[in-house]
């Protein structure tokens, strides 16, 4: 990470390590019968990690599918250079920049879908911790119908002027990123929440791989 070590990362780790296991563990059994065996199986956890900002966010989804059966069309970037400030704990005021992608996506039948994506580069793990907090409470309170992937990511479903959609919201080490996916019009949540829940995990999974220094040293357990 930037920096010395902190405790709150050694818990990130943690916690991140045990939400692995219980992936694993959903995998084996057959998975809770709520529909999150899909999401579970595209997304495991990973151990916390260092990442870094990029102006070419949609590169990072280009190379394989988006899911079985789907094709990548056209994409926008939309990455702002400039270094953001946001409300941490106690006032303080937490940096991070912000890079995103919006694309295209058609289906096996030839309809369109869309794909959007948000990823918030912090200058550390607990401000980007306690921005996933944030999110995690507004969504509890306001009753959005939150589904645990693992310990540090879920998911909700989304709705764009009637399209049925889903989103994903998972923390990082010091990355906070937001995935939403919404399928063609006329469809229903239940015909199309597989194929939803499998492009935003292949794609979460893309993003922070892409996006993850991989020499930067691992967490202290």
């Amino acid at each position: 990470m930037k920096g010395s070590e902190s405790a709150a990362l050694r818990r990130a780790r943690s916690a991140a390590l045990v939400g692995l296991g219980v992936v694993v563990s959903a995998g084996c059994s057959g998975g809770d019968g709520g529909g999150t065996k899909g999401e579970a199986a595209e997304l495991p956890a990973r151990t916390p990690g260092a990442h870094s900002w990029t102006g070419r966010p949609c590169d990072l989804l280009m190379g394989s599918p988006p899911a079985e059966g789907f094709s990548l069309g056209g994409t926008t970037d939309s990455a702002s250079p400039e270094t953001r400030e946001d409300v941490g704990e106690s006032g303080g005021r937490a940096l991070y920049r912000r890079t995103g992608c919006l694309a295209d996506l058609k289906g096996p039948d030839g309809a369109f879908w869309e794909l959007s994506a948000t990823a918030s580069v912090y200058e550390d793990s607990e401000p980007a911790r306690h921005a996933y907090r944030v999110e995690e409470d507004l969504d509890r309170a306001h009753g959005r119908g939150r589904q645990k992937v693992h310990d540090t990511a879920y998911a909700l479903p989304a709705d764009d002027r009637g399209r049925p959609g889903r989103t994903l919201l998972l923390w990082n080490g010091d990355l906070l990123l937001t995935v939403s996916a919404y399928a063609p019009h006329g469809s229903t949540e239940r015909e199309v929440r597989k194929d939803l829940e499998r492009i935003l995990g292949n794609a979460a999974r893309r993003i922070e791989g892409g996006l993850r220094e991989h020499d930067a040293p691992s967490p202290a357990p």
